[in-house]
């Protein structure tokens, strides 16, 4: 199924060009379909799951006619679609409900993870872990025990045969750093290599703390690259913030991240050298624990 998300930016993009087509503002399309201002805001930037009749209208009015509104409606109707993600409704997340969308749809995706494990490869153990760091913030936004469950069926279509290829950096920093059990981690860890020993589609590549990163600047946050198989679905970034998640779809953005992303495969461990530390840490993360007192 194609990706409503990307429909709905696409078919937004198309309704505001449009619009300004016909020198026409969001106020004054909304007095022709009797729609409010916001309404027709939201569904230009996307914001909203478009209603099929509602597009219709709006084309109808602004005399949209022949290939280009049968590709509108045809558009419209995709954007509409509801994934399985949906029946979760907020419960999962809305945040994880982006990710669950574009990662049905991808062809591939390649992530830098600055601050935590690859969501979809992430253990139950680990998860009870970032959920209980996550509350210390402040309230949760979604329900732990469905989030957990939605985050289980990203894992099962990642690690399907239709799944994406999939291709991650891990920084070291991450895990040295990160506050949960030194036992959760090791655990996490060696179920990482196990899965990715197991998985051709999936690439593992450790950037170690005193890598030097020439040619730029350093990242600035965890974020993913996607790429699709469907015609004219543009390739995406999604950048992790602390409360959002940034989503670019602009040639110059994408290329700039992309660039980044190499720079970074170049100086971090290789595939199998990172297994291998991975594997290393893990044991070194099991003897910590066993000295503790």
């Amino acid at each position: 199924m194609p990706s409503p998300y990307i429909r709905r930016r696409r078919l937004a993009a198309e309704l505001r060009k449009i619009r300004e087509e016909r020198d026409l503002t969001a106020d004054e399309v909304g007095r022709l379909v009797y729609a409010s201002r916001t309404k027709i805001t939201r569904l230009e930037n996307g914001q909203v799951r478009p209603d099929l009749g509602e597009v219709m209208n709006i084309l109808d009015l602004l005399h949209v006619e022949g290939a280009r509104y049968d590709r509108l409606v045809k558009l419209a109707r995709e954007a509409g679609e509801r994934g399985w993600w949906d029946r979760y409704g907020d419960a999962m997340g809305p945040r994880q409900k982006i990710y669950a969308d574009l990662e049905d749809s991808a062809g591939s995706i390649r992530s830098y993870n600055q601050t935590g494990m690859p969501a979809a490869l992430q253990t139950p153990e680990f998860i009870q872990a970032m959920v209980e760091l996550d509350a210390m913030q402040g309230p949760l936004k979604y329900k732990p025990e469905r989030m957990t469950e939605a985050r289980t069926r990203r894992q099962e279509h990642l690690l399907s045969s239709s799944g994406p290829t999939y291709d991650g950096v891990l920084d070291e920093i991450m895990i040295r750093r990160l506050g949960i059990p030194l036992d959760v981690m090791a655990a996490q860890l060696r179920h990482l290599v196990a899965v990715v020993s197991a998985t051709d589609r999936i690439t593992i590549r450790v950037l170690r703390w005193n890598a030097r990163l020439p040619g730029g600047f350093l990242p600035k946050a965890t974020y993913s690259l996607y790429t699709f198989a469907e015609p004219g679905d543009p390739p995406l970034v999604v950048v992790d913030t602390v409360t959002t998640d940034l989503v670019h779809s602009k040639r110059g953005e994408v290329a700039r991240y992309t660039g980044i992303y190499d720079r970074l495969c170049e100086v971090a461990l290789p595939p199998d050298d990172s297994l291998t530390f991975l594997n290393e840490v893990a044991d070194q993360l099991s003897e910590q624990t066993g000295s503790e007192p």
